[in-house]
């Protein structure tokens, strides 16, 4: 697919690392699958991947965690 970002960049698989922030928690998430633009290095997660990801960071936030950093789990 093309960029949306840069327009001018073909996205191709790779993996990426997500940061999310809620309230007090800071949750970072290393080796996330998606589509990464060749030129300009922006990062596009399917909706599936991004439902997973949502649930582990309310998760994270329900537990306290105030900072934590993971690797992504396929499951």
């Amino acid at each position: 697919m093309k960029c949306v970002i840069c327009r001018t960049g073909e996205t191709t698989d790779g993996t990426t690392t997500l940061t999310l922030e809620r309230d007090k928690a800071l949750l970072v998430i290393r080796g996330v699958p998606a589509q990464v633009c060749r030129n300009c290095g922006e990062a596009y997660v399917d909706e599936t991947v991004t439902d997973k990801l949502l649930r582990v960071a309310e998760e994270a936030v329900r537990s306290g965690i105030q900072v934590d950093v993971r690797e992504y789990v396929a499951a």
